[in-house]
């Protein structure tokens, strides 16, 4: 029986058992898992060799490229830590980011200039670069990284309750905050969301999300969990050939969001792909409205739509099973597989069906706080029923039904601003574009 205790197990998993199976196309390029197992073990031994030790934080500030995800896995096994950040992010964020997570290493796209708060040049790549960080500013390229010797897998420290990934918050309204994510949440995580979703190896996976957000990074992992193929899409600029590649591939698994669906309702009467492969459309970010689940049946007669709610904090709060969408348009669904939600009123007291407070969330899904940020922390995470137990206080204003279903609203603070404190879940609902 396969048991993950580490992300790493997913990829050797599939290596072991399909390793000539694709497992990530990009453009006309296809890659089986032996390639990413073997690929990710040179790395991980170049990075070793170069410095890298358990627990260190390495910062991938690229685009989705197979590098990307090679550079995951290899940081993984090298026991390392990642950050992954939208190469769109301004210098001084990720500047931020590089300060605050003491990141090791630092890989940047080809034309990037990073510069730090004191106009010192830190990064002027011609290519794609490896960065270390310190004083030294050693500098190595990721085609050096890749033509290291040694390609067995290293030595295994980091265990299930080691951090595998800081992600960074946007920073919209103040400095981002780095949230952090062991390899028990993230296995935890996947596990949940499979567990709904019933994702097979003969799925392929096609996306168009970046791999930096947490969205588009777990197509990814529940690809490799289920030997599955993702076919890595490197945005949504073109939808039309984005629909035209969903036909050539034949892809039977379409994650996205709002935007997306909206996009392609304005490009329907140019549509004219055959797109029956298409199994499941799954959405979060926001919730579906009602013109987005008939542009998703409209396109995809076949497919299931699953409506899922939640934030990097858990990875996800609740799905809608398909069989709902129609009957509860207007919800975001049960509390996933191996989790528990409800809903707590100022003063902390768990309020019944109809009436509107804070989200809360338990599980093992649940981060371990937020990087160098104790306050920050323990608002968000306080004391659950076992000892030592900390549940996730998510900020997010809604409210559960008689049958369990939660209605988001927004955020508490956004609610409360505009609406006041004794704000009817109903008049929030019905405000919601």
């Amino acid at each position: 029986m396969f048991v993950p205790v580490n992300l790493v197990d997913y990829l050797l998993n599939a290596e072991k058992n399909i390793p000539n199976k694709m497992a990530v196309i990009v453009g006309n390029r296809k890659y089986t898992y032996a390639y990413l197992h073997h690929a990710s073990n040179q790395i991980a031994n170049a990075l070793i060799n170069a410095g890298l030790m358990r627990g260190d934080r390495v910062v991938l500030c690229l685009s989705n490229r197979i590098e990307t995800i090679v550079l995951f896995w290899a940081i993984l096994k090298a026991n390392g830590i990642v950050s992954l950040v939208n190469p769109g992010i301004n210098t001084q964020k990720l500047g931020y980011i590089i300060k605050d997570s003491a990141a090791k290493f630092v890989f940047v796209k080809d034309d990037m200039v990073l510069k730090d708060e004191k106009d010192q040049l830190i990064c002027n790549a011609e290519q794609t670069i490896l960065v270390d960080s310190n004083a030294n500013k050693k500098y190595l390229s990721y085609e050096n990284l890749l033509s290291c010797p040694d390609n067995q897998l290293p030595v295994r420290q980091a265990i299930d309750i080691d951090l595998a990934v800081i992600v960074y918050t946007s920073g919209s309204t103040g400095v981002p905050k780095g949230i952090m994510l062991t390899h028990r949440n993230m296995l935890a995580a996947s596990i949940s969301i499979n567990t709904y979703l019933k994702l097979q190896k003969e799925d392929i996976i096609i996306s168009a999300l970046p791999l930096s957000l947490d969205y588009g990074l777990h197509q990814m992992i529940l690809a490799i969990l289920n030997g599955a193929t993702l076919v890595l899409e490197k945005n949504f600029t073109w939808p039309i050939q984005f629909i035209k590649r969903i036909a050539e591939e034949r892809a039977t698994i379409f994650p996205g969001v709002p935007t997306m669906f909206s996009i392609l309702a304005n490009h329907l009467p140019k549509i004219s792909y055959e797109l029956n492969s298409i199994r499941s459309v799954t959405n979060t970010g926001a919730a579906l409205l009602p013109r987005h689940i008939h542009i998703i049946k409209k396109l995809f007669p076949t497919a299931q739509i699953f409506s899922m709610y939640g934030l990097t904090e858990c990875k996800r709060c609740t799905y809608l099973p398909p069989e709902d969408i129609d009957r509860k348009p207007k919800s975001v669904g049960i509390a996933i597989p191996n989790t528990e939600m409800w809903v707590v009123d100022e003063n902390d007291n768990q309020l019944p069906a109809m009436q509107t407070g804070q989200l809360v969330i338990r599980g093992a899904t649940v981060m371990k706080g937020y990087w160098n940020k104790p306050v920050e922390s323990s608002k968000a995470l306080k004391d659950g029923v076992l000892p030592d137990e900390k549940i996730l206080y998510t900020g997010d204003y809604g409210y559960l039904d008689e049958e369990g279903y939660f209605y988001y609203c927004g955020r508490m603070d956004e609610a409360i601003k505009k609406y006041g404190e004794n704000c009817l879940a109903k008049e929030l609902i019905e405000d919601t574009p």
